[in-house]
């Protein structure tokens, strides 16, 4: 095993340790971005003014109004902006815009003493606007060719000919719909000038470098006058990975300008009507399978809803096209991908990235499939897992293909699967007007960014004279314990207890020039940067332990707090001994540690290549009950084994795939975005645009019983101390959800009947399928359960 991934005895890490904030978060002290502004004396508040139609031109804009209302100290507009009017990544995304391009576009933003200040001053300003045509669905963007970015294509062997000689072929479309983040702290930012200009940003942000890098170009400023901190977020999901940084631009420009601190927070309607989602995606396909059941060939155009402007698309699309196989090795493939430009708000980054998207088609074609192929579902999916030596249409062997399979006996066996599906087809026969379903569906998802520049970190590590040690990395904390893994690392490279490790908030004075908290690579890329740092001062300080102890540097062990000589049995000093003794001899005892991503080579041109370290995964199996006369449904028990390696904290990995299975259940089941598609005075404003509107997962949709088993075993090589990111695969086990309600529904219809189901599967969306799958039988869902009422006995009590 490599340095990197090997144990020491009595290692910090695979410790079920509470997340390191716990106390505070429960106890209300935990502070985030906004609750420093409301310390911040002086601090003026931002608002802004936004467009009441989805697509216009800005003929003129007067402020006057605004200004005279008290407390009104500034409107911010495209003059203002010393540097760059852009906030994006691929220069089409103006801060201050002079055409509208969604509902809800913010064009200026006013600065009052307090919120109602800087609220009636945005509405107060005048705005003429020359409305123009938009388009608002995917179906709209298609049918006017409405692209934008590359358009990318994974292609290998001969879709055409194989699916050409297929014993069956399916095809279909496959639509489903985006998702809201919903991240309990919505957009914040904070900032403040110094006397010498320097700008520092209180950012709820995932890429504070990017923040900084963004920062200092509106402001037409060097980075290194720049500073953003993320001291935590309420939640992010992707959603603070780039959608952050306008906001931290406005509060840097109001600063400059007004030389007082300026907050940025958005609340929850602004949230939800100016961020961007989860993409949806428009996917048409055609599948070819051999009379046995197995994938042949996969020929598939995937069009994503980059809404306005590109934002992260293209690599979300990637990511996409290189999951559209999950778990299933297809011979012939031929994979389009293209990203449509409509006049919504930008969607980007959510867990998963793409991933959940393309896995989706996968998944549905195979649901659909199964019935008229005369297969179990299962059957149909374990037929075609990948094996050793099979490699992805992108070119990457899948190593370690037998993992999935052994979650998926493992799961079969801990879900008592078989029996199950007995017990479910028993209810089903005696409940006309309620059915059950059962299903369990695989997940393979590949850990790395896509850009493989990005796979780098770096961390800083103190140790001070009496032997206490604070680290910082460029990693930040969003509630999924990246802090605490760093934390459990750090004390394990130098073999101190927890308790003796502190951790400073993130920012880019510390650790320059870091990748964003992101695609599920936040502890491999932290971890491996904290513990070079931590072994770099561990190889000084040895030197000077050995002389104390009498032995070489390298027989020195470090452990418990203690150093130790192999073969002194009779002498040991602390560490905080040894610390103060190599300082005395003017050892130093800090260290910028790095780590870069080894063994990564891509390239998006052709879409070929090896882009991940390693694929993690999992198994899960759900069982939903579905009432016929509604549509409504429950989740009855959900049993998971999930591969994380060899888990650095197995309660926060529990706690990942917990909640990224019920965010991925939301998406799939009840979470249901809507924009006004009318040709009215509101067409392209965001109908669901709070709580009320948007149904969130929330206890009543949990189940009644949730088994979730890290797998046993399964190190990983390479990986710091063998372990597995858990960050966005847990969401696509929620597949398993999905495919249960098919299942369910499925029996209301007659024997090999394929059921299309409606992405997000609400109960209107299960109710009408209920309805197709009995007409597919002939009869109506009424006729049948008033034709079993009357067959069923009666039973009068005395």
């Amino acid at each position: 095993m490599s340095h990197l991934s090997r144990r020491p005895a009595d290692p910090a890490v695979g410790a079920s340790v509470p997340h390191e904030s716990a106390r505070l978060h429960v106890s209300g002290q935990a502070l985030y971005t906004d609750d420093l502004a409301q310390r911040t004396a002086g601090a003026l508040t931002a608002w802004p003014v936004q467009s009441p139609h989805a697509h216009a031109l800005v003929r003129s804009m007067d402020t006057t109004a605004a200004l005279a209302i008290p407390g009104v100290i500034r409107v911010l507009t495209a003059q203002d902006v010393p540097g760059i009017n852009d906030c994006g990544i691929k220069h089409d995304e103006p801060l201050f815009p002079s055409e509208a391009m969604y509902y809800g576009h913010a064009l200026a933003w006013v600065l009052g003493e307090d919120q109602n200040a800087a609220r009636a001053g945005a509405a107060a300003v005048v705005v003429d606007y020359l409305p123009l045509p938009s388009l608002i669905s995917v179906a709209e963007a298609i049918q006017a060719q409405s692209f934008q970015g590359m358009k990318r294509t994974i292609s290998r062997g001969d879709a055409d000919a194989a699916l050409a000689t297929a014993d069956r072929v399916m095809s279909g479309v496959t639509e489903f719909s985006g998702q809201e983040h919903f991240y309990l702290e919505t957009q914040a930012a904070l900032a403040t000038v110094d006397e010498g200009g320097q700008i520092f940003v209180q950012s709820s942000t995932q890429h504070p470098s990017e923040a900084q890098a963004i920062i200092a170009h509106v402001l037409g400023r060097a980075s290194n006058e720049i500073t953003v901190q993320s001291l935590r977020m309420g939640g992010g999901f992707g959603g603070k990975e780039m959608q952050s940084h306008g906001f931290a631009a406005i509060a840097s420009i109001g600063t400059l300008l007004t030389g007082r601190p300026v907050r940025v927070r958005l609340n929850r309607t602004l949230d939800m009507t100016m961020t961007g989602k989860r993409h949806g995606f428009h996917t048409s396909w055609e599948a070819g399978f051999s009379s046995e059941g197995k994938l042949l060939a996969l020929k598939a155009l995937l069009t994503a809803d980059g809404g306005w402007c590109l934002d992260l698309s293209e690599a979300v699309l990637a990511r996409a096209l290189c999951h559209v196989d999950n778990n299933y090795f297809i011979p012939h493939v031929h994979l389009d991908g293209r990203v449509a430009k409509t006049n919504k708000t930008s969607q980007t980054a959510f867990r998963g990235f793409g991933g959940p998207q393309g896995m989706l088609m996968i998944e549905d074609i195979l649901g659909r499939s199964a019935p008229l192929l005369g297969l179990a579902p299962e059957e149909l999916r374990r037929r075609n897992f990948y094996r050793d030596g099979d490699s992805t249409p992108y070119g990457m062997p899948v190593r370690h293909a037998e993992r999935v399979t052994t979650m998926w006996e493992e799961a079969l066996e801990r879900s008592n699967f078989a029996e199950r599906r007995r017990e479910v087809n028993a209810f089903n026969a005696a409940h006309p007007g309620r059915r059950r379903g059962l299903a369990i569906t695989p997940v393979k998802f590949g850990i790395s960014f896509n850009l493989v520049a990005l796979n780098q970190a770096g961390a800083l590590v103190h140790v001070y004279k009496d032997g206490s040690v604070l680290i910082s990395h460029g990693g930040t904390e969003m509630g999924q314990g990246l802090h605490t893994k760093m934390l459990q690392i750090a004390a394990t490279s130098l073999g101190i207890p927890l308790s003796g490790v502190r951790l400073a908030p993130t920012r880019t004075d510390k650790v320059p020039n870091t990748s964003a908290t992101a695609a599920s690579s936040g502890t491999d890329l932290n971890g491996g940067a904290v513990k070079n740092a931590c072994e770099q001062i561990l190889g000084r300080i040895a030197v000077v332990a050995g002389a104390m102890l009498g032995v070489p540097a390298q027989d020195v062990r470090f452990s418990g707090g203690l150093a130790t000589g192999l073969g002194v049995t009779d002498q040991s000093f602390t560490f905080a001994e040894v610390v103060m003794q190599a300082y005395l001899q003017r050892v130093q005892l800090w260290a910028a540690g790095y780590y870069r991503t080894g063994g990564l080579h891509w390239n998006p041109e052709l879409m070929q290549g090896e882009p991940f370290k390693y694929f993690a995964g999992g198994v899960s199996v759900t069982e939903m009950e579905v009432d016929g006369f509604t549509g409504t449904y429950s989740t009855r028990r959900v049993d998971i084994v999930h591969d994380a390696g060899d888990s650095l904290s197995p309660i926060i990995d529990v706690g990942q795939i917990e909640g990224g299975y019920v965010q991925g259940v939301g998406w799939l089941t009840l979470e249901d975005l809507r924009w006004d598609e009318s040709n009215g005075p509101h067409r392209g404003r965001l109908l669901t645009q709070s709580a009320s509107t948007y149904k969130l997962p929330s206890f009543s949709e949990m189940p009644e019983l949730f088994n979730v088993h890290l797998m046993e075993h399964a190190e990983e090589e390479g990986a710091v101390y063998g372990s597995k990111a858990v960050g966005e695969p847990p969401l696509m086990l929620a597949f398993s959800a999905r495919e249960a309600l098919r299942d369910a529904i499925s029996s209301f219809g007659p024997a090999h009947h394929s059921v299309e189901l409606a992405s997000p599967a609400t109960p209107e969306a299960v109710f009408w399928a209920i309805q197709e799958s009995c007409k597919a039988a002939g009869t109506s869902f009424e006729e049948n359960a008033l034709s079993a009422a009357r067959l069923r006995p009666v039973t009068v009590r005395p």
